[in-house]
């Protein structure tokens, strides 16, 4: 299993808009072969943050719908970003 887990950082007045404009790519995500979770969500104390969480059965599955990755549009919104994946050898139930 393939956890893609960080932080982007945007205007915050600029984050809505952000978000809005990744509607569609989290409905391709969540439809995509060995998607098992895709999320990005505003931070509810930090205005410019944006939480990054994704879940994937195999780096094949991501490496496939990553494709050619975010329009420049959108990567120009980005003022930083601290993204990493995880690569997890086993799950267990809290």
């Amino acid at each position: 299993m393939i956890i893609v887990s960080g932080t982007l950082h945007v205007a915050p007045d600029a984050r809505e808009a952000y978000l809005a404009g990744c509607d569609a790519v989290t409905e391709q995500a969540r439809k995509a072969p060995g998607c098992l979770d895709y999320a990005l969500t505003a931070d509810r104390l930090v205005p410019d943050r944006i939480n990054v969480y994704e879940r994937w059965e195999s780096d094949a599955d991501l490496d496939m719908f990553r494709g050619s990755g975010s329009d420049a549009e959108q990567t120009a919104t980005i003022l930083d970003a601290e993204v990493r994946r995880y690569r997890i050898s086993g799950v267990e139930a809290p």
